[in-house]
């Protein structure tokens, strides 16, 4: 039976998860009374840790794990912490993870320096560490990320989206981080260059299929899996691949009639229109063609390596990002 969830898929590497969480909780330590309760905060939030997992398979497959691997994955979880935190004050998130968020509870300018906070504490514990091949990959991650959201906001406001520019989007905005996990955990396992960049393009190819999983369970997930009601994208004005594919391959009085409902206000809006047109006109089944195209590429990056438990995981992995449900 394949390991086809992140809690099996976690199991496998237990100990090394727990190391990782003490040295997390210890790198988050402030003198400052107010950071170090909103760190304790954050702390209680437990995510999937899904990122550190990444760094320390990576770090596995490649040749074991080592300081360095606890150290990168502290990196790019407190990276990606300070993204999340400064995403809740741009979209005035509420919640984050069933919580109230930090800007909710805190208020935008102690949100904002929160995670600057994390950004900061992330490269100190690079520059501590002397991991400065580390720190040119992130610093390039930082700015992939903010382009890919700067080019996203862009696009939603003049609901011009096509496939090439998507797919930019999502590689600088998703893929670029789980492609930083896979580099920065097989840096810090070995120094040969072909493992190292077989790692980097499975974290690339993982995250777009990630991410073109996630939108198109916008669009037909279950509302009480996902905790939120669907077509979330279609509200923001966001113009996914499904929805780029039945554009393209409708009629144009159809295409018209779409964006013309997409340029409403948010809550006029008939989500259900839109979805359905996208259903009628191929875009799911495309976009899971696409996503499991790139699914199959991320396990072909994997063929360089032994046979090993840890290859396995990762396999995994890849197949589940396109079967999750939620």
């Amino acid at each position: 039976m394949p390991k086809r969830n992140i809690s099996d898929i976690s199991h496998l590497i237990d100990e090394d998860l727990k190391h990782f969480n003490e040295q997390f909780k210890h790198s988050l330590k402030s003198k400052v009374a107010i950071v170090d309760l909103i760190t304790r905060y954050i702390l209680k939030q437990k995510g999937k840790k899904v990122r550190p997992l990444l760094v320390l398979l990576s770090s596995k497959i490649a040749g074991g794990v080592s300081e360095r691997s606890y150290r990168g994955a502290i990196l790019v979880e407190l990276l990606h912490t300070a993204t999340l935190v400064h995403d809740d004050v741009v979209d005035s998130a509420e919640t984050r993870r069933s919580f109230p968020s930090i800007n909710a509870v805190w208020k935008n300018k102690i949100a904002v320096l929160m995670g600057d906070y994390l950004l900061a504490r992330g490269l100190m514990q690079a520059v501590d560490g002397s991991d400065f091949d580390f720190l040119k990959v992130i610093t390039n991650t930082v700015k992939r990320m903010s382009e890919g959201e700067l080019l996203q906001t862009s696009k939603t406001r003049k609901l011009n989206n096509d496939e090439e520019t998507y797919f930019r989007i999502i590689s600088d905005k998703t893929a670029s981080l789980l492609s930083t996990c896979c580099e920065v955990g097989a840096r810090a396992a070995t120094v040969d260059e072909n493992k190292i960049n077989a790692m980097k393009e499975y974290g690339e190819n993982l995250g777009i299929a990630f991410q073109i999983r996630d939108d198109i369970l916008d669009l037909v997930g279950s509302k009480t899996l996902l905790g939120k009601p669907l077509g979330g994208d279609i509200k923001e004005k966001k113009i996914t691949l499904p929805l780029i594919y039945a554009l393209k391959n409708s009629s144009s009085d159809n295409a018209k009639s779409v964006i013309k409902t997409m340029k409403q206000s948010e809550s006029k809006i008939d989500v259900n229109y839109v979805i359905e047109f996208v259903k009628k006109n191929g875009g799911i089944e495309y976009a899971d063609k696409v996503a499991k195209e790139y699914s199959s590429k991320a396990i072909q990056n994997l063929s360089i390596f032994e046979n090993s438990e840890y290859k396995s995981a990762l396999e995994d992995l890849a197949l589940f990002v396109v079967e999750r449900t939620k």
